[in-house]
């Protein structure tokens, strides 16, 4: 893609329909670990998708570090397969 004196870019249709970005709608523009995200703007369902995501995340890096290395994915998969 690329971008012109102006600024803009086209996004391509199959791209804006995978993000829920309609004709006309407002998307909004946020840096994410030096990426440039863009979305469409106060989209209820996004947002709580989104939160979600963050909130799974969040989780996972909580829990990076705790678990035994010394254990193996056959007893492991014991433990899941009895509960």
């Amino acid at each position: 893609m690329r971008v012109t004196s102006k600024g803009q870019v086209t996004i391509p249709r199959d791209l804006r329909e995978l993000a829920g970005i309609e004709p006309n709608s407002e998307v909004v523009f946020t840096v994410e670990d030096g990426k440039l995200i863009v979305a469409p703007k106060k989209d209820p369902s996004r947002l709580q998708e989104r939160q979600r995501l963050d909130d799974f995340m969040a989780t996972l890096k909580r829990l990076e570090g705790t678990g035994d290395p010394a254990m193996d994915a056959e007893t492991l998969m014991g433990m899941t397969r009895d509960r």
